[in-house]
């Protein structure tokens, strides 16, 4: 593993933007951060009410904020609904505040919209995920209008790929990343 990420390309056109919480933004950051189409990837914080948070403060909770991903996307290569089912299947939807032994609302499953047209879309996707069964429980994500969102500080970016010797990069992330690569290998970038 080399320690930056891989060259993002940059967009042909106009992008869009979709920030999504699913657990651990080191996760989330490591798997949307391979798609074809996917311009760039951020971990930071959403949905909470303190100005710039520090991660300190989210891990505590009081903060209201969860730990977060932004997604700059050319959704010419890709599109939004492809990205929701990306999301949704990447990580436990089902469970209220935590991924794995990761707990607390800084864990939580939320769709943070930025348009009408974001909000309709997570709604029909939940709707068609739980219609085909893709979860034996409820989705519990919270489908929210943005409202903000704070860069992680420098250390939490490209994190899997510059710590793959790390004890939680090698549990959790890595098996994590691997079912990933291997169930959308089609929307992988190459090279």
């Amino acid at each position: 593993m080399t320690d930056a990420a891989p060259p993002s390309p940059a967009a042909s056109g106009p992008t869009e933007t979709a920030t999504f919480a699913g657990g651990c933004f080191w996760c989330t950051e490591a798997v949307f951060s391979d798609l074809q189409g996917v311009v760039r990837v951020l971990p930071g914080y959403a949905g909470g009410s303190a100005p710039n948070p520090s991660y300190e403060q989210v891990c505590t909770g009081a903060t209201g904020h969860a730990e977060a991903i932004e997604v700059v996307f050319d959704p010419r290569v890709i599109g939004y609904r492809d990205l929701l089912r990306i999301f949704f299947t990447t990580h436990d939807p089902t469970t209220l505040n935590r991924q794995g032994n990761d707990v607390g609302t800084q864990y939580r499953s939320a769709v943070f919209y930025h348009d009408a047209g974001q909000k309709a879309a997570a709604e029909e996707v939940v709707k068609e995920l739980g219609d085909a069964g893709v979860w034996k429980k409820k989705i519990v994500t919270e489908i929210v209008p943005f409202s903000n969102f704070y860069p992680a500080e420098e250390y939490h970016r490209n994190y899997f790929r510059r710590n793959p010797e790390k004890g939680y990069c090698q549990v959790v992330i890595a098996p994590k990343v691997a079912k990933f690569r291997h169930q959308y290998a089609d929307r992988l970038r190459t090279g």
